[in-house]
């Protein structure tokens, strides 16, 4: 009884660790989201297909490399570019779009950056954000993945994926190769709000960077362009 009670005030020493370093927001442990994800309520977190049990971890839920990927290439211009005007050194004319279908290998070289998504796609309620970070045994190997998915998400979850290592890494898709964070905010925030453009939303294959359509870029533009 003693080690039960200590091992409770433990974890809860732990939750408001975590609820002060991030603000206020509550990570949603095993039994959250056993009870959230793919429920009826408001404040359900969709994740389909969601294949088995075992991807909802103590406090996380590990995803699947999906099918589709675009890999950086050299391009004809010297380097990308996110001016609107300079559409011939736009990221589209630098990633090449390849498909695999579950089980394939797919190979990133060192020092390459591949864009690709989880094979699920995910709804967040608009209480939730979600951080996305590689899983330890590919962290391992030199692959490098980070991302945060605001409140009211939508689509399937984005993978930079980016080889550090010094040799090439063979991955299989369909393999759990993320694992994903939930965490509760104190008041719901509207994700899709009228007039302001996103840029990602609803996106189920790989995208490429769409800077070019930041608001400031055009205003940042405009000044130089008095300047001249």
């Amino acid at each position: 009884m003693l080690l039960k009670k200590l091992s409770m005030i433990l974890w809860r020493n732990l939750f408001e660790t975590l609820r002060r370093a991030r603000g206020g927001a509550v990570l949603l442990t095993r039994d959250s989201l056993l009870t959230k994800i793919n429920s009826d309520g408001k404040d359900s977190i969709f994740i389909d297909p969601l294949l088995s049990a075992e991807q909802i971890g103590a406090i996380s839920v590990d995803l699947r490399l999906g099918y589709d990927f675009l890999v950086s290439v050299l391009g004809e211009q010297a380097s990308i570019s996110v001016d609107p005007r300079n559409s011939e050194s736009s990221p589209e004319n630098f990633f090449q779009s390849i498909r695999r279908d579950l089980g394939d290998a797919f190979l990133i070289h060192p020092g390459q950056a591949v864009l690709a998504t989880s094979l699920e796609y995910v709804g967040l309620p608009n209480n939730v954000y979600a951080e996305v970070v590689s899983r330890s045994s590919y962290h391992r190997l030199g692959l490098s993945i980070s991302s945060t998915f605001q409140p009211g998400f939508r689509g399937c979850i984005s993978l930079e994926l980016f080889n550090l290592s010094n040799a090439p890494i063979e991955l299989v898709v369909g393999s759990r190769i993320v694992q994903v964070k939930f965490l509760e905010v104190s008041a719901e925030v509207e994700y899709l709000t009228e007039g302001r453009r996103r840029k990602y939303i609803g996106n189920v294959r790989p995208t490429v960077s769409r800077a070019s359509r930041d608001e400031e870029l055009k205003v940042l533009i405009d000044l130089s362009n008095q300047r001249a």
